[in-house]
């Protein structure tokens, strides 16, 4: 089986539209995802969802719409990926925004 190194697009800081952001993080398995990376990166395979039996596409997909919205980096590491936060990049563009989001969920 080939390792998966591919570098995959991340938009630029300046490129960060509210509307992505909003849309990505409007579904529940990916508002869950960004939870678990508040905390710091973790490996694709670390990332736990509320059906373990998610076919791998449709969690390959999750990590799409999160990663081309900006909110997360997802980068090669060794044979898997390596899934980041964008924090500061969100907080820069959108301030208090990724912060009130994560407060919101956590009280729900």
């Amino acid at each position: 089986m080939a390792h998966d190194n591919t570098e995959l697009a991340h938009p630029a800081r300046d490129d960060l539209r509210l509307t992505d952001v909003l849309f990505a993080l409007s579904d529940p398995e990916r508002l869950a995802i960004v939870r678990q990376l508040v905390d710091g990166p973790l490996e694709m395979a670390q990332c736990h969802l509320s059906d373990p039996s998610m076919p791998k596409s449709t969690k390959s997909h999750l990590m799409k719409v999160l990663r081309e919205a900006g909110i997360i980096r997802n980068e090669p590491l060794g044979r898997g990926r390596r899934l980041s936060l964008r924090y500061d990049d969100l907080e820069a563009r959108f301030p208090g925004l990724i912060g009130s989001v994560l407060d919101a969920a956590a009280d729900t």
